[in-house]
């Protein structure tokens, strides 16, 4: 089943309470919490208020978005980041694949991120939690075969991957990728974007807009036939109102393939 979830640094100006009750209102159910504002690394006391304040509203902890970047061991020890996420009372903990994107990482940078992904997720295991990669540009998860490459080097069951659709990618690239990291996946990070006519940031656009895409991407992803969460992301002009409108129509897609 894929519930609905929202990414916390969405809202990084919001307080926690305040994304949590615009979670409640919106319908779904769970917030990957972000290691940077929210739940800082290491702070256990704020990850435990934030983790009750989730649980008492009916929600889940989805999973915790850390920072640490896996072969650079950054910026903090990822005992500060496991033990965070414990506190969280989450079994999942995003990191990154390293800095460094397949079109310059030479072989020492793979082996470093692979030696460290061994070792965080050797770590994370004796206390129930996976490790999962960000799919993102500018490190090893950034292309379809990278990503899966990776994935079977580190080869350890308790270290797999988020999954979201690469910027520029057609649709038939994104299917790809989807079916190769399918026995890795975790979660989706949702959104619907378009590329700018100059060189800039993606323009931001309301869920909706990304129907097309998403209605071959979420069958594929239920078809694995795992619990997941799809969390929205990259909400149009950082606007609450915008945030519960995509997530009227998540829900709506939603229903159609759980």
């Amino acid at each position: 089943m894929i519930y609905g979830g929202l990414v916390s640094i969405t809202f990084r100006k919001l307080a926690p309470q305040e994304i949590v009750d615009l979670v409640v209102e919106s319908g779904l159910q769970g917030i990957e919490w972000g290691g940077d504002v929210h739940v800082p690394h290491g702070d256990v006391q704020q990850a435990e208020m934030v983790r009750k304040m989730t649980e008492d509203a009916g929600l889940q902890v989805s999973a915790y978005g850390s920072y640490y970047r896996a072969g650079l061991q950054e910026p903090c020890p990822f005992e500060a980041v496991l033990e965070t996420t414990v506190a969280l009372g989450t079994p999942i903990v995003r990191v990154w694949a390293g800095r460094e994107g397949t079109d310059t990482a030479d072989e020492g940078t793979w082996d470093r991120v692979i030696e460290d992904s061994q070792r965080i997720g050797d770590m994370a295991a004796g206390t129930g939690v996976t490790v999962v990669y960000e799919y993102h540009g500018g490190t090893l998860t950034d292309t379809n075969d990278s990503a899966r490459l990776l994935l079977e080097r580190v080869d350890r069951e308790n270290v797999q991957t988020y999954w979201q659709p690469p910027r520029g990618a057609s649709l038939e690239t994104c299917l790809e990728g989807l079916d190769k990291i399918m026995p890795w996946l975790t979660h989706v990070h949702v959104f619907s974007w378009r590329e700018p006519e100059q060189r800039g940031p993606a323009i931001r656009l309301p869920l909706a807009t990304g129907e097309e895409a998403w209605s071959l991407f979420l069958p594929n992803i239920a078809s694995s036939g795992r619990d997941c969460f799809a969390e929205l992301e990259f909400v149009r002009d950082d606007d609450p109102a915008q945030f519960l409108q995509d997530a009227s129509t998540l829900n709506q897609w939603l229903e159609k393939v759980n």
